[in-house]
């Protein structure tokens, strides 16, 4: 997979269509006012579809109270704790011209996750919109060469944004990289519909 190695006219690199909504279901002071949210994730999902090869996409991108998060994890997952990203893909690992779905991040996991490994909130954040949209699009790290082939994705498509890479690793005694145990995970049992009850959506 290489970023933008699908062409339009004159050589250009063609965007893939993006339906995106995102959601502003909690309270971060960590995070930017809603007009520059909805810009730089559209940014981040963009630049992910492109490293994907993906034809376009459908995608809402959900940012959740620790409350929701639990909720969701136990509803979808059996699990008992506050995940920081959870993807909710619309179609099958196979259709992945097509990654639509439902992306839950939570901001306060986000920022603790940040806090332990010695990263930036946002660089943090960016790292979860990029993994969750690549959970949409098939990809998953059950298995060794799976967490490769995704760690791969995600370096390549943080470098471009203008990231560090998050596997790359650090001094020594600094912890890199996401914490699995955190839940970077990807429910294939059905598609979640998070609404809710006073959305602050910017579509």
């Amino acid at each position: 997979m290489r970023l933008d190695a699908r062409q339009g006219p004159g050589g250009r690199a063609a965007r893939p269509s993006l339906q995106l909504a995102v959601q502003l279901a909690c309270r971060s002071r960590r995070l930017p006012a809603a007009a520059a949210l909805r810009a730089t994730v559209r940014r981040w999902v963009s630049a992910t579809l492109a490293a994907c090869g993906a034809d376009g996409a459908c995608i809402a991108v959900r940012f959740v109270t620790r409350g929701e998060a639990i909720a969701l994890n136990a509803r979808f997952r059996a699990r008992d704790y506050a995940p920081n990203v959870l993807s909710f893909p619309l179609h099958a690992p196979a259709v992945a011209r097509r990654p639509d779905g439902d992306i839950a991040i939570c901001p306060a996991v986000v920022a603790a996750d940040a806090r332990e490994q010695g990263r930036g909130f946002r660089a943090q954040l960016a790292h979860m919109v990029v993994h969750g949209v690549l959970h949409l699009a098939g990809h998953d790290h059950q298995r060794r060469a799976q967490a490769a082939r995704m760690q791969g994705v995600e370096s390549r498509v943080l470098r471009a944004l203008g990231y560090a890479d998050p596997w790359v690793r650090a001094a020594p005694g600094r912890a890199t990289g996401p914490l699995v145990s955190s839940a970077h995970a990807r429910v294939s049992s059905a598609r979640a519909t998070m609404r809710p009850r006073r959305p602050s959506t910017v579509t």
